[in-house]
């Protein structure tokens, strides 16, 4: 990893791309929470699921949540610990609130695959988010029957402290109020997500912010965006840069900083840590 001075130049023209936009899209992946602090392997992996990597092989809190456990009291206390200390404990470092101090006198939107919430935990306007593939904090039919989702915090906090050797209380497990099934995280990971009122109106406030600014100085600000899920934030963002000339694409991303030749004018990419990079820019 180069030494924050040798990015100096590229972080002067990001501040002043940022500071002379009329508006700035920020779009966040997986990476951006990771530099905050957020990892799900290695110490803090074994700080909080030890037990369940010893009895089932599990090395990783992502990898974990797909893991088929035999009792849905099992499942949920899991889900229960996973939910709580990426979706209600503290965020570990600054990272969000470096980048709200960046944006938070422009006209900014944020879309995300981040489903922790830190950006509206660290201040950042709730009506401007949009959370495309759901929310730790949220539950849903599992089935679903209909399309609501449910807010989940009480149950998981009692969920989280009342469970006894890697079991919660049966009476705990989450069950719909409408067909009495199992319910279920409102995750996308497959043709059962619940897309709510919420997310559509998310959804129609990003298209109206893309609209207004579609011709204008605008800042596609892309963190920690990795290969997984492309279509949703970094191809976008690659071809809305091309197709107006005023629009500026920057890139910080440690391992993954690229982009296309036909923007690369207009572009700014910093294969660095992203927390070093938004601390050093709110320090120049």
């Amino acid at each position: 990893m180069k030494s924050i001075k040798d990015y100096s130049q590229e972080i002067e023209k990001i501040k002043s791309a940022i500071n002379e936009a009329d508006a700035v899209l920020i779009g966040a992946g997986a990476g951006l929470s990771t530099a905050a602090g957020f990892t799900y392997s290695g110490a803090r992996f074994q700080a909080h699921f030890a037990d369940f990597g010893k009895k089932y092989g599990i090395d990783n809190m992502y990898f974990g949540g797909f893991y088929s456990f035999p009792s849905p009291e099992e499942k949920w206390a899991y889900w229960s610990r996973y939910i709580f200390i990426n979706r209600y404990s503290d965020i570990p470092k600054q990272t969000y609130s470096h980048l709200l101090s960046l944006v938070k006198d422009k006209e900014y939107f944020v879309l995300t695959t981040n489903v922790d919430h830190c950006f509206q935990r660290a201040g950042f306007d709730k009506r401007r988010l949009f959370y495309t593939q759901g929310d730790f904090g949220l539950f849903q039919c599992s089935v679903p029957c209909h399309n609501k989702t449910y807010d989940n915090e009480e149950v998981v906090k009692k969920m989280y402290v009342e469970q006894k050797d890697m079991h919660i209380p049966t009476q705990l497990i989450p069950k719909c109020p409408v067909c009495g099934r199992e319910m279920s995280m409102n995750l996308r990971a497959d043709d059962t997500f619940v897309q709510d009122e919420g997310w559509y109106e998310a959804s129609g406030r990003y298209s109206d912010f893309l609209q207004e600014y579609s011709d204008k100085k605008i800042v596609f600000l892309e963190l920690g965006v990795g290969g997984n899920t492309p279509v949703i934030i970094k191809y976008p963002f690659w071809r809305m840069t091309y197709a107006n000339p005023k629009a500026m694409y920057v890139c910080i991303n440690y391992g993954e900083a690229i982009c296309p030749d036909q923007i690369k004018d207009r572009a700014v990419c910093v294969d660095e840590d992203i927390d070093l990079v938004l601390s050093s820019m709110g320090n120049k």
